[in-house]
């Protein structure tokens, strides 16, 4: 049980639970619950390569910062379990992905963005261009889903998706600006420091939401939206990532509707 719970741990388990729900919602949306449980299946072991390959790459950076949040700083897991499992959910997320209800077109756009992820850990956190995997991974989610039903996904679907993309990307910088400026991690947050990043991120997130309800009106989200928005210039930095997920929800509600 141990070893189970710091695998999900080490997939970064709120953000990978948040897109499953998300890959979820929009699938039953589109077409029907049967085949959104697999295309949920497929986007869950998509966010474990990103997550898993994320801790294997920053171990020895977690460990310099005793990370104890971390399963592999921790020891709950080894980094030859977390490598083998990695292995293993691979091939799985090929397959359940291009072969199954999102099939080649809608698997590959999906499994681009997997790629996004992981060119972020190994390459583009280190860059000025660090929000640009967000982007493009975060729209990839809701165009998969569109292109399976065999639908061009429009522009507002690829805008929102890429704007709550990037202001996800702000959120979570902050939460260890001043250890990844030690680090040698230099993203767009740690160039800019602390308040320009929250101004960053509530701006995306207020976009997104403007985005969605102009494509359908809902005034109760909008003002969620922007609310959290809001919060983003006063919120602890350890809990500023879980505030945009809560606005997020709510922004994928209207997303749903929409649709």
């Amino acid at each position: 049980m141990k070893k189970i719970w710091g695998l999900l741990n080490a997939a970064h388990l709120g953000p990978t639970v948040l897109v499953t729900v998300v890959s979820f919602l929009l699938a039953a949306k589109v077409s029907w619950e049967g085949p959104a449980y697999v295309i949920a299946a497929g986007v869950f072991f998509g966010q474990l390569i990103v997550g898993w390959s994320n801790d294997l790459h920053d171990f020895e950076d977690d460990k310099r910062h005793d990370r104890q949040t971390k399963p592999l700083v921790a020891g709950s897991i080894t980094r030859g379990q977390l490598q083998k499992c990695l292995w293993i959910v691979i091939p799985l997320a090929v397959v359940v992905n291009l072969l199954g209800p999102l099939g080649m077109r809608g698997g590959s756009v999906y499994m681009f963005g997997v790629g996004c992820g992981v060119a972020y850990n190994f390459y583009f956190k280190y860059t000025i261009f660090s929000p640009l995997p967000y982007a493009l991974a975060f729209a990839a989610l809701p165009a998969c889903v569109v292109i399976s039903d065999h639908r061009s996904p429009a522009l507002w679907l690829l805008s929102a998706g890429a704007l709550l993309g990037m202001a996800a990307h702000f959120a979570n910088g902050l939460k260890d600006l001043g250890e990844d400026r030690i680090s040698g991690f230099k993203g767009l947050p740690a160039r800019i420091g602390d308040m320009p990043s929250r101004a960053a991120c509530a701006v995306l997130l207020a976009g997104a939401t403007l985005v969605l309800h102009l494509e359908h009106a809902n005034y109760p989200i909008l003002a969620v939206g922007c609310i959290g928005a809001i919060l983003t210039f006063f919120a602890p930095r350890g809990i500023l990532f879980k505030i945009l997920m809560l606005a997020a929800l709510a922004d994928v509600f209207l997303l749903v509707q929409a649709i």
